[in-house]
């Protein structure tokens, strides 16, 4: 058998200074150890891959530590500790809402919270994907968790917090988990680039740090694609390949075709985009997006909403300097309108082709306007 280990598993954090874009939550969760103000539920909230489980075993490991850190971590050395790394630990248990999630369930878990820990201080139960019990279940759920013994603490989980009943949100301690960014998603990247002896160029990192959507465990999957697509060297040119994505070259080429009023280079560049296999509906968003990024390079205040890499920041700002921004707001408003008739369009590809003959006009447009 195969010794590879995913690097969502491998790479998972073990103390909370490792968890990638929670500080405040992690440094909350550890005052709250240090001080010993511990809440007997939490929610944790947030979409899919930004921490919680991860957070939620982390907080449970240390609580029963017996020999923590100076900075609130668990020593990973002791009795609990051990038990806990070899998965044998009777303090922590965890249970899968999404498949367990009738009265039944909840019924033989309330049976268990009345027997005390053998090792440590407290038992803690985690329940992934909490949104997912069925009502009768929450409400055999709601005394346990109003009055629980001393030693149970309950970590709740979800990616629906809107689902959940107001009986059960008003008995937890809520966080409420980000989605991480891309620069701190690409740091992370990198670092584990580094550990695997990985050559990878930043903008790759960028590119997969963004297709991720702000969920880490996302990203880690996709530069595990790509390791195997591309062996030992992350390249650019092999994860736009490899994830089907529009270079940002396409688009900065396309804008100086419209700065130069030039209509038939804009249409030429657009057959080749769809030659590629890209559609319309794609293309217009990512244009949109690229005129998005040029207005938001235009004031220092706001150049820190971009989100790519240094390299391709210096031509966005580059390229905005060559580009009035009431240009930009008008593009931006012939995409969105485009946008909109995109799906009703009987002929799409001439739907494209004329928002690209209007913004090849707009310079046009706005003189005869002044005058």
């Amino acid at each position: 058998m195969s010794d590879f280990v995913v690097s969502a598993r491998k790479y998972r954090p073990q103390t909370f200074d490792t968890v990638v874009g929670q500080k405040s939550i992690t440094t909350t969760l550890k005052n709250a150890i240090k001080n010993d103000h511990l809440a007997q539920a939490f929610l944790f909230a947030g979409s899919r891959g930004v921490g919680k489980t991860t957070t939620a075993r982390i907080l449970a490991k240390t609580i029963n530590c017996f020999d923590r850190t100076e900075s609130i971590e668990a020593c990973d050395k002791c009795e609990s500790c051990e038990s806990f790394n070899s998965g044998s630990s009777l303090n922590v248990f965890e249970l899968d809402a999404a498949s367990n999630n009738s009265v039944e369930d909840i019924r033989s878990l309330i049976d268990q919270v009345r027997v005390g820990p053998q090792l440590g201080t407290h038992k803690v139960y985690i329940i992934d994907e909490v949104h997912m019990l069925s009502s009768n279940a929450f409400n055999a759920f709601l005394k346990t968790l109003e009055e629980p013994p001393k030693h149970a603490i309950f970590i709740l989980a979800t990616t629906e917090k809107h689902k959940i009943i107001p009986t059960i949100l008003s008995r937890c301690q809520i966080f409420n988990f980000n989605r991480i960014k891309v620069s701190d998603i690409s740091n992370h990247l990198a670092y584990i680039a580094k550990e695997e002896n990985v050559e990878a160029e930043s903008n790759a990192l960028h590119v997969i740090a963004q297709k991720a959507d702000g969920a880490l465990r996302d990203a880690l999957s996709i530069y595990d694609q790509i390791v195997t697509f591309s062996g030992n060297s992350i390249t650019y040119a092999g994860v736009i390949e490899n994830l089907n994505i529009l270079d940002y070259d396409y688009y900065f080429r396309i804008i100086d075709a419209t700065q130069q009023e030039d209509i038939p280079k804009s249409l030429l560049l657009l057959n080749d985009v769809m030659t590629k296999g890209f559609d319309g509906h794609s293309f217009l968003v990512g244009l949109s997006d690229h005129y998005r990024n040029l207005l938001v390079c235009k004031d220092a205040r706001t150049s820190s909403l971009l989100e790519v890499s240094d390299e391709v920041e210096k031509k966005f700002i580059e390229q905005s300097k060559a580009i009035d921004a009431n240009q930009i707001i008008r593009a931006l408003g012939v995409l969105s309108q485009a946008d909109v008739n995109y799906k009703q369009s009987k002929n799409q590809r001439l739907l494209v082709e004329m928002a690209l003959m209007q913004l090849c006009s707009i310079k046009q447009e706005l003189e005869k306007k002044k005058a």
